[in-house]
């Protein structure tokens, strides 16, 4: 009984010394929505409804987008008498839970913000010192999601930071995807897998094709500055942990090429689909884009491998990523400021990932060639694949046997 009793004190204590992230959730990239890319903290309990409805109505949640998540400014300026935070009472009268419970009669999930410092971004109180007190209260309001920031942190560890939060959220027994969002400067990719279920790699993104827009001491990104600024991370990534290249810009004043690629692009690197337009306003153009169910599987592939460059001469960025049962997905985007004639020649190229030793065996074998966008079969790698691609615009397609 002695040595019974010491097992049970042992397990006891190794348990509670060693509390872990939630597993099960986000096996494949989260999909869903976050108010900041276009509300900035102009939010309230009315958009999250439209939100809502909007998913429903126009085939989003159909299409695999579940996570609706509201960014900075939910909260009001100072913690209640009991430390306790505390929606706007102007933006949320009638308090976050209903919130949550409206967006859950949909079939839907509910996210809020958070910081690891003692500030919001936007000068909301953070969460530093508070951490499971809020997690406990993001359990009672039923929280499935929490977007986790890094403003106003000094000289705290983030490793350490994230961990504390993490604890808080298992301790609180609900369970909740952690966004880390610490904008990589703490290169996330590193150690985050057993922390979160996802982390930003890079700084802000904004609704431009390839430009950096700067703010005194920190910039925003373009689309292709976001892709091209770490490098080989994708190991990283996979079932339950994924590289985060932030919410995406489609529908918010890019062409509808660029929306394409861009779509095309997060899902070749198996990023989380965070749409950042107003749904409420979405062009039909910008909503067949986000709702592709071809273009969606892609990212949503079990494998789970990010994609790679395979190419970017002579205007084309190439892109390949390989998918379950022996498939691959390939990009082939148009840098340049007008249309361009592609003329690829399977047996030319040698295409492959050594992540996981496949290779595109075109000597071999004869695959079937699917174009996502236009769902269309459009031959087989017997012969040569030929397009016009519009400036800035995509051509991705599904290899099969």
């Amino acid at each position: 009984m002695k040595n019974k009793g010491l097992l049970l004190l042992f397990t006891f204590i190794s348990l509670s010394a060693f509390p872990q992230k939630f597993e099960g959730l986000a096996e494949t990239p989260p999909m869903g929505w976050n108010s900041w890319n276009t509300f900035a903290t102009d939010i309230n309990e009315q958009l999250v409804k439209d939100v809502a409805d909007k998913f429903v109505e126009l085939g989003l949640k159909d299409a695999g987008y579940e996570y609706i998540v509201l960014d900075d400014g939910w909260m009001a300026m100072e913690r209640d008498e009991n430390g306790d935070l505390v929606p706007h009472p102007e933006k949320f009268p009638n308090g976050m839970k209903a919130v949550a419970d409206y967006v859950h009669s949909k079939g839907l999930k509910f996210g809020l913000y958070g910081d690891a410092g003692t500030k919001t971004c936007a000068g909301y109180p953070g969460n530093r010192g508070y951490e499971y007190q809020d997690a406990k209260k993001y359990a009672e309001w039923g929280i499935d999601f929490l977007k986790y920031d890094w403003c106003s942190t000094g000289k705290q560890n983030a490793e350490a930071s994230y961990i504390t939060m993490r604890d808080a959220l298992y301790d609180a027994g609900r369970p909740v995807v952690l966004s880390i969002c610490e904008w990589g400067d703490n290169e996330p990719w590193t150690w985050a897998e057993d922390v979160g279920h996802m982390w930003r790699v890079t700084g802000d993104i904004i609704n431009c094709w390839d430009c950096e827009v700067g703010h005194g001491s920190w910039s925003s990104w373009g689309i292709w500055p976001i892709i091209n600024m770490r490098g080989n991370i994708r190991k990283a990534a996979g079932p339950g942990h994924w590289n985060d290249y932030d919410m995406m810009e489609v529908g918010n004043g890019l062409t509808d090429a660029e929306n394409r690629s861009h779509f095309a692009m997060w899902s070749i690197l198996a990023s989380p689909l965070i749409m950042g337009n107003d749904l409420r306003t979405a062009s039909k153009e910008t909503i067949k884009t986000l709702a592709n169910k071809e273009v969606v599987a892609v990212n949503q592939d079990k494998l789970g491998l990010p994609g790679l460059r395979f190419s970017n001469e002579e205007d084309f960025e190439i892109w390949v990523k390989p998918l379950a049962d022996g498939e691959w997905a390939m990009a082939f985007v148009n840098m340049a400021e007008e249309p361009r004639n592609l003329d690829f020649d399977w047996n030319r190229h040698q295409i492959g990932d050594d992540l996981n030793n496949r290779r595109l065996d075109v000597k071999n074998k004869k695959y079937k060639i699917r174009d996502l966008y236009n769902h269309k079969e459009i031959g087989d790698t017997g012969n040569n694949l030929k397009a016009t691609i519009g400036s800035h615009d995509v051509l991705m397609v599904r290899l099969r046997e």
